[in-house]
């Protein structure tokens, strides 16, 4: 099944999306980007340079655009720059934002303790999850979500055996993996993964 919000998400190679919806443009992590939209409003997931790329966001900022990011990102930002953390609720031109928790279980690259950011956005009663740099987390049960952004590569964040088990936890009707082809990773994470939810869940491998 093709669900409508799936035409207007655009992969920007590594974490990074770009979403259309309210006549709006969402752009989330950009980094490396070549192909853009400027946009009205930039999620940042937490404060590594290939999260919180200045040169990336200085491509598709405007003067009126809107950052929630984390309190070290929000450090190498200007402008319309609000400081979020996991459990708040944002309302921003009519699409809704709750902030959830993204952090590593296993190893010590995302620590729970930095409050670092994974974002539900819900458009056109659509809710799309971008996990942000995060392990296999308790947490992930309790997001009702039509579509994962989810990590496979490993390394700094979950496997993609285990980005299985997290679609598993989160029941999205498709799921999109991510974080692979630029610093960790390749398509072969993304097609493991995708292939070990074959009859489970609909996934779509994106070309950036």
């Amino acid at each position: 099944m093709e669900w409508k919000i799936l035409n207007n998400i655009k992969w920007l190679g590594h974490a990074g999306f770009l979403i259309k919806a309210n006549q709006k443009v969402i752009c989330i992590d950009p980094y490396e980007i070549v192909d853009y939209d400027k946009a009205d409003i930039i999620l940042i997931t937490h404060s590594h340079y290939d999260h919180c790329s200045v040169p990336d966001i200085n491509k598709i900022r405007t003067p009126s655009t809107i950052f929630f990011t984390e309190k070290e990102s929000a450090k190498s930002l200007s402008g319309d720059v609000r400081v979020v953390k996991p459990g708040d609720n944002l309302s921003v031109s009519g699409i809704e934002i709750e902030v959830v928790p993204a952090y590593n279980t296993n190893k010590a690259f995302h620590p729970k303790t930095n409050n670092w950011l994974g974002f539900v956005i819900t458009i056109e009663n659509e809710k799309i999850y971008h996990a942000g740099d995060t392990d296999l987390i308790s947490e992930m049960g309790s997001f009702p979500v039509d579509i994962a952004l989810l990590p496979v590569s490993g390394t700094y964040v979950m496997t993609s055996d285990e980005a299985v088990e997290a679609v598993k936890r989160i029941k999205p009707k498709a799921a999109i993996p991510m974080h692979y082809g630029s610093i960790v990773g390749s398509v072969n994470d993304a097609v493991k993964f995708k292939k070990a939810l074959e009859g489970f869940c609909e996934v779509s491998i994106l070309e950036r």
